[in-house]
């Protein structure tokens, strides 16, 4: 995996049932991430974990995995989190097994999220591409997500090809994002302890 994984964080002016609910119903959550094109849930743990299934769809091919997650949202701070694990066989994937977590924090201005994960690579050295184009794709949907949720546009307006249109100033943007961890720590050095309890994807449909 990679020396200090991948994070982002932004803040949206939302409350955090609203926040909550955009990223952790699968059929919310995959209209503003373009990492995921659907996410079908399967089955719960006795311990309240969901485990599902999950795609990535492209014009040549199409990438399947299992994943597990569980959430908090009785946390002493006042904060929630969400927990998850991945896996895919799939040898075509950039991304095999991978771990990382939603951190949700009530702030002045509205709700801070942030994303801290990491991968191992599917691509080998090629990881030195992937890994910033995965990174800013993570970025690029939050900020979708954002406006999403500040102004009412329906994420589906901005396909990944808004990018490149400079001379709109109201699309999504990767640079409205932060993405260095706090104090310049590794990603998931911050991840809540759920991760570390969570079982193995791929297990019991």
């Amino acid at each position: 995996m990679g020396a200090r994984g991948i994070y982002v964080a932004t803040t949206i002016r939302a409350t955090l049932d609203e926040v909550w609910t955009a990223t952790q119903d699968p059929s919310q959550h995959v209209r503003w991430d373009v990492r995921f094109s659907r996410i079908t849930p399967t089955t719960s743990t006795p311990d309240g974990a969901a485990r599902f299934v999950y795609e990535r769809r492209t014009p040549v091919h199409t990438v399947r995995g299992d994943g597990i997650s569980i959430g908090e949202t009785s946390r002493p701070d006042g904060t929630r989190t969400s927990a998850l694990r991945f896996t895919t066989h799939d040898r075509l994937s950039p991304l095999r097994d991978g771990r990382g977590y939603w951190r949700y924090e009530p702030v002045d201005d509205g709700i801070r999220f942030s994303t801290g994960y990491d991968y191992a690579a599917g691509w080998g050295p090629l990881d030195v591409i992937v890994r910033p184009i995965v990174g800013w794709a993570t970025a690029w949907s939050f900020d979708r997500l954002r406006l999403w949720l500040e102004t009412g546009v329906e994420p589906e307006r901005y396909a990944l090809w808004h990018a490149l249109a400079f001379w709109r100033g109201d699309r999504p943007r990767a640079s409205r994002c932060e993405r260095v961890p706090p104090h310049r720590r590794r990603a998931l050095d911050d991840a809540p302890a759920t991760l570390a309890a969570l079982p193995a994807p791929g297990g019991t449909r």
